[in-house]
């Protein structure tokens, strides 16, 4: 299925072109287990998992973050 959805991306604000991709992440994760990981993005999420273990590095609850980038670009 090759639909083109044409958006007016050069009309829409910043804040409005963040909801169209948070519509898109939401509609991906449903079906989540359908889209493959490859081996590089593996390789990235077991480091940064073991630097959370290890209390390296930290993590931010993905609403305070989307919150948190709307409020930068606003």
């Amino acid at each position: 299925m090759n639909t083109e959805i044409v958006l007016p991306l050069e009309k829409m604000t910043v804040a409005e072109k963040l909801e169209v991709i948070d519509t898109v992440w939401e509609d991906l994760r449903k079906n989540a287990e359908a889209i493959p990981t490859p081996d590089w993005h593996r390789q990235i999420l077991e480091s940064r998992r073991k630097a959370f273990e290890r209390g390296e590095i930290g993590y931010t609850d993905w609403e305070d973050a989307k919150a948190e980038i709307r409020r930068r670009v606003s």
